[in-house]
C-alpha cells in the first residue's frame, strides 16, 4: 500500500534536487521507516544486527547530527544483556535479547547529544542476591548463551569508550567495567572520588589508572586477558596489570554503583556512566 507514496516521494525529491538517485532516496526512506518502527527491529534474531544498525556510531543526518532514537543505534547490544536497579529484592529486572534491541528507560537511555548511552544506578535501587549495591550494567553474552571463557587460552579483549558524569555524595564510587567469574569479580575498573583505579584480589590490591579524573571526561579503556594475565590500557597507554588466570570469565560494563542508603546516600543519589562505544573480541 505504501508503493505509490514511495514512488511519488522519489519523483518529488529528484525534481527538487536534480542530484538524488532512486537508490539513494529509497535507502533514506527505508532507513526512516525502520527507525520509526522499533517493534519490528526488536523481533530480529539476537545473533543478527538489526536493520539500520551502524556499528560504532549513531546514525547521522546530512548535517552530521546524530539521529539515533534508542541505545541499540549507538551500541551493538547483540551479545549483551542488561541488569537494572529495579525489580524485587535479590531479583533485579533484566533485559535480554531480542527485547534489548528496542529498549530504553531512565536507567539506560541516550545522552542529550545522542552520541552515547547513559547507564544510571541509584543508591536505593534493587540489587542482585550476591551484592548490596545496585547496577545498570551490561553482561557479556555468547549469542543466546552466557559468555564464559578462560585467559589460559586465546586473547579476550574489551574496548570501551566511556565517561563518568555523576557520582553520589556520601560514597562517590562506581565500577565502570570488570571481568567477573561464576562467583565474584576478578578485576574491576572503578572510580573512587577522583581516582580511577584497577582493583583486584578481592579488593585488597589495586593500581592507579588516572590519579585525577575529572567528571565528564571521555576516555578509552582496553582490558586484555591472555596468557594468564590481565592488562589495562587507558587512552592508548598501558596503565597496569596483574598475573592471574581462571575460567568461567566474562566482561561487564556500565554503572555498578558502590554505595547504597546504608552508606549514607539518599535513595535517589545516582552514579551515571556514559558508554560511547563497546566492543568485545575473542581470538585464538
Amino acid at each position: 500500500m505504501r508503493r505509490p507514496f514511495v514512488v511519488g516521494l522519489l519523483a518529488v525529491l529528484v525534481a527538487a534536487t536534480g542530484t538524488w538517485t532512486a537508490a539513494s532516496v529509497f535507502a533514506q526512506t527505508r532507513a526512516h521507516h525502520e527507525q520509526a518502527s522499533p517493534s519490528s527491529a526488536s523481533s530480529a534474531p539476537a545473533d543478527q544486527p538489526h536493520k539500520g544498525y551502524m556499528p560504532g556510531s549513531a546514525r547521522r543526518s546530512a548535517s552530521g547530527a546524530s539521529t539515533a532514537s534508542r541505545p541499540s543505534e549507538v551500541l551493538d547490544l547483540h551479545n549483551w544483556y542488561l541488569t537494572l536497579p529495579t525489580g524485587s529484592s535479590g531479583e533485579p529486572d533484566t533485559v535480554r535479547q531480542p527485547q534489548l534491541i528496542g529498549y530504553s528507560s531512565p536507567f539506560f537511555q541516550l545522552d542529550p547529544s545522542r552520541d552515547g548511552v547513559v547507564c544510571t544506578s541509584n543508591a536505593g535501587g534493587v540489587t542482585t542476591a550476591n551484592s548490596s549495591y545496585p547496577r545498570a550494567e551490561l553482561r557479556e553474552m555468547d549469542g543466546d548463551k552466557l559468555a564464559s571463557w578462560s585467559n589460559e587460552s586465546g586473547t579476550h579483549t574489551l574496548e570501551v569508550r566511556q565517561a563518568v558524569t555523576q557520582l553520589p555524595k556520601a560514597k562517590p564510587e562506581v565500577v565502570t567495567a570488570q571481568i567477573h567469574d561464576t562467583k565474584s569479580d576478578v578485576m574491576e575498573v572503578r572510580l573512587e572520588g577522583g581516582r580511577l583505579i584497577g582493583r583486584y584480589a578481592d579488593g585488597k590490591q589495586s593500581f592507579t589508572i588516572d590519579p585525577d579524573y575529572v567528571l565528564g571526561t571521555p576516555y578509552d579503556l582496553r582490558i586484555v586477558a591472555a596468557g594468564g594475565r590481565i592488562d589495562v590500557w587507558y587512552n592508548g597507554n598501558h596503565a597496569g596489570g596483574l598475573s592471574q588466570s581462571g575460567s568461567g570469565w566474562y566482561f561487564k560494563t556500565g554503572s555498578y554503583l558502590q554505595s547504597n542508603t546504608d552508606r549514607g546516600d539518599a535513595a535517589d543519589a545516582v552514579a551515571k556512566v556514559v558508554l560511547y562505544s563497546v566492543a568485545v573480541s575473542h581470538s585464538g
